[in-house]
């Protein structure tokens, strides 16, 4: 199979007809939207997939893999004591750290399930889900500041904008359910990068997510202002006269496409609603995820809401848990942490439960991240808080394909670096990509004079996680 790229040569004919203009770039943007109403399309895989679709839970601020997945007792009997600096060349210059001192987790750790791994009492329903997931302790990323590692977790660039990951699984797998969009974000609040954590960049328009915010009106402006006959009265009547239109125009495929968009949008605002009405979802369930019935918020219902769309056939669901604020930034006191896991534990418990016992998790790919880790030591040794760090975090992976009941890689001795099989950002996208049937090499698109990847020039499939 040839690579899955973009071809380039109608978008360039298209530019070089305004060069110079200002009259023309309105009429050549309408084209190119009606060129990517087709973009939502079924593609085929550069192999035979795993997953046919991803959840991607993204908590936001920076958890600390210290206190939750990677357990280092070596923390418990050297609290207090002071490291020296010489030893980690990376923090010599570090402002604020003249000198650091180790710091305790602040929760105790205990075995769970048959693989026997250690996870701390803040996520006690997950860790009944261990024998399911496959955790990366040797995860590292390029940047310590919570925009760009955010930024470069989402999209593989660290520095500018780039497409996000579901626009690209978007692209090269298009969607299963032509009524509802290929690429959804729930989010509560606007995270760190903003819209450019979902946003499609150079790819086309049509692979940009669309936000989800929980409430009584998830999905604004999809609501149909006529009844439904009317409005299928109406779309009926402007389809013959589109094909009569169509009929002088043989050959035409900007007005096909354009055609075919209307008749979409009419779709999705019958889907839509009904993908985000749980009444028909018995109280056991609602129990499950932590819901009371009726409830229309809180991570509980992000998470409802994703097994919902996953059984529609939607490609990429992300999770955002809190935004660019009041998140795992715990700089102050980890104790935070307690109050934001009590919020996503039993959800995700919850989750990975209804999608095992539904069969979906068999071609499902759960996906739990966050932007960075937290430091071992902090600039004096009763400081409650820790900082970023970005040398070693957790992350895991969850479902079809993958190694369950296995930890991959390991830090040193006190959870400072990534020392045993590392795992960098790019490599766990290309994982992604590989669980989807894609190769990271080559799905590409061409832009700017050259084949842009979401893995960069960067980028190896960390077989060890795969079953």
């Amino acid at each position: 199979m040839e690579p899955l790229r973009h071809n380039p040569s109608r978008r360039y004919f298209l530019r070089s007809m305004v060069a110079g203009s200002v009259m023309m770039p309105a009429l050549v943007s309408d084209m190119m939207g009606a060129e990517q109403a087709n973009q939502y399309a079924p593609r085929k895989t550069h192999f035979s997939p795993k997953a046919r679709r991803v959840i991607f839970i993204n908590l936001s601020g920076g958890v600390s893999h210290l206190d939750t997945f990677d357990h280092k007792p070596q923390l418990y009997s050297e609290h207090g004591k002071e490291i020296a600096k010489g030893d980690h060349p990376e923090i010599q210059n570090r402002p604020g750290y003249e000198r650091i001192f180790l710091k305790t987790p602040q929760w105790q750790f205990k075995q769970y399930g048959q693989c026997g791994k250690e996870v701390s009492s803040l996520f006690p329903e997950v860790a009944r889900c261990v024998d399911d997931i496959a955790f990366i302790n040797s995860m590292h990323t390029s940047h310590s500041n919570h925009y760009n590692a955010t930024l470069g977790m989402h999209t593989g660039s660290f520095t500018v904008t780039r497409p996000s990951i579901g626009a690209w699984v978007s692209y090269g797998l298009g969607t299963e359910n032509q009524n509802l969009p290929s690429f959804i974000v729930i989010a509560p609040h606007s995270p760190y990068a903003g819209g450019q954590v979902w946003g499609s960049d150079f790819l086309p328009g049509a692979h940009q997510g669309t936000r989800v915010v929980p409430g009584s009106n998830p999905v604004p402006n999809i609501t149909p202002r006529v009844s439904g006959k009317l409005q299928e009265l109406e779309l009926a009547a402007l389809r013959r006269r589109n094909q009569q239109h169509l009929a002088r125009q043989p050959g035409n495929p900007e007005l096909a496409a354009r055609m075919r968009a209307f008749e979409t949008a009419f779709g999705m605002q019958m889907a839509v609603p009904e993908a985000f009405d749980f009444t028909r979802e018995t109280d056991a369930t609602h129990e499950l995820y932590g819901l009371k019935s009726g409830q229309n918020n809180g991570f509980g219902w992000q998470c409802l809401a994703a097994r919902r769309l996953a059984e529609r056939g939607v490609r990429f669901i992300e999770l955002i848990h809190t935004g660019s604020s009041g998140n795992w930034d715990s700089h102050g006191d980890m104790m935070d942490h307690e109050r934001l896991a009590k919020q996503v534990d039993r959800p995700i418990y919850g989750l990975l439960t209804d999608l095992k016992q539904r069969g979906l998790l068999d071609d499902t790919l759960v996906v739990w991240t966050t932007e960075f880790g937290r430091t071992p030591f902090n600039s004096s040794a009763d400081h409650k808080g820790r900082e970023h760090h970005n040398w070693a975090f957790t992350t895991f992976l969850a479902g079809a394909g993958v190694k369950a009941g296995h930890t991959h890689g390991a830090t040193d001795e006190i959870g400072l670096k990534s020392v045993v099989d590392p795992v960098h950002t790019h490599d766990f996208h290309a994982t992604i990509l590989h669980l989807l049937g894609l190769n990271h090499e080559r799905l590409t698109y061409f832009h700017d004079g050259r084949d842009f990847r979401l893995t960069d020039v960067s980028g190896q499939v960390v077989n060890g996680v795969l079953a």
